[in-house]
């Protein structure tokens, strides 16, 4: 059957539930053989592949509007944290060189941009061979041509690289650390605990090697120590034993595999009356230490923060976003040691966090801390 809005749903006969989001869906021909879509349960679709009028937004922005008004971010979208103490503190100007470190949705580069015109440049870098090019042509639409944006598909631990095309340097750098929701929310990435996936991880799926197998390359002491170190785990050493010797029958190849492993050891470990709560709070802390192991994070963060003073204009403006504390203490003990050093004129004296309005209507902002820092003269 033809649906009104001319296009087959994700989950039609034939189709990956792992589809990759954006992926192109068959469109309209008169050739065409429609089938009917999936029904899913309850009055809002649960499932990724079942969220098909928020996979393709240019025809169902209502449909984006009801879901934003519930307090949720649609699928394939993210929702851009703190941008108003952001602008304040980067306060572009017409005919400035800024840097968005972690180009992601692009939602604060959009509202950056037109502050730059007239004569103004943004480089945009991000390592996501999937997101980037949605990113970019997305941004190209919006009338923001190679001359006011520069979008590199880079590390941005590779900032020296850029310093033959900026000149004397930046005016002002922003660094939105951590994953972008189009990412978790993509089952086929492997980033999430709440959906059948591969356990990947991986920020660029096409290097390095996913967690499944750095999981099979670690003994148990190892595994135990990426856990505290990444994420303060206090189920470390239990997990660590459990996942290894699961591992010794099985691979352990998908998020619920592990899913279903930490779950167990948790029920364990655990009285009953905090049992809920503390295996959702396992269940994130061990991914989020796995995916910064997978990543190489802290090494890449420490890498661009030694890297940044050299490619600031004086004055330039720094805003970093961070989401939990191995990434928000980096960022502190750096601006301070520049600050002692006098690289930096001023430092923020305590994160910014985000005011209670932006918490209810985007819970995953909640765990965010901004900081900022002043180039000295």
């Amino acid at each position: 059957m033809v649906s009104k809005h001319g296009v087959v749903p994700l989950l039609c006969k034939g189709v990956s539930p792992f589809l990759a989001l954006g992926d192109n869906l068959p469109m309209a021909d008169e050739n065409s053989q429609w089938k009917r879509r999936v029904r899913y349960k309850g009055k809002n679709p649960r499932q990724f592949q079942d969220k098909y009028k928020e996979l393709n937004s240019d025809v169902h922005s209502t449909e984006m509007q009801k879901v934003r008004a519930r307090g949720h971010t649609p699928a394939g979208t993210h929702r851009p944290i703190c941008v108003r103490e952001i602008l304040e503190i980067l306060a572009p100007k017409p005919g400035e060189t800024g840097l968005d470190a972690t180009l992601g949705f692009g939602g604060h580069a959009s509202e950056i941009l037109p502050l730059i015109l007239p004569g103004g440049r943004l480089f945009a870098l991000d390592v996501d061979p999937i997101e980037l090019p949605r990113t970019e042509a997305r941004l190209r639409a919006a009338g923001f041509g190679e001359d006011v944006l520069a979008v590199r598909r880079m590390n941005f631990a590779g900032l020296p690289h850029l310093r033959h095309e900026i000149g004397e340097g930046f005016d002002f750098v922003l660094a939105d650390l951590g994953v972008s929701s189009m990412q978790i929310d993509n089952p086929a990435r492997g980033f999430t605990y709440k959906s059948e996936g591969p356990l990947d991880l991986r920020l660029n799926p096409q290097r390095g090697r996913p967690a499944s197998a750095l999981l099979q390359s670690l003994r148990e002491a190892e595994l135990a120590d990426l856990l505290v170190e990444n994420s303060d785990e206090p189920h470390a050493q239990a997990l660590a034993r459990a996942i290894l010797a699961a591992g010794e029958d099985r691979a352990i190849a998908t998020t619920t595999q592990l899913a279903n492993l930490i779950r167990a050891v948790v029920k364990v470990a655990c009285p009953a009356e905090s049992l809920d709560e503390e295996t959702r709070a396992t269940l994130q802390r061990t991914f989020q230490a796995l995916r910064i192991a997978v990543n190489d994070e802290f090494q890449v963060l420490d890498q661009f923060l030694s890297f940044l003073p050299g490619c600031l204009k004086a004055d330039a403006r720094i805003a970093i976003l961070s989401f939990h504390s191995g990434e928000d203490r980096r960022v502190k003990k750096a601006f301070q040691q520049g600050c002692r050093d006098g690289v930096y004129a001023r430092i923020a004296p305590e994160p910014i966090r985000p005011g209670f309005e932006e918490r209810r209507d985007n819970p995953r902002s909640s765990s965010a801390k901004l900081r900022w820092a002043v180039r000295a003269g």
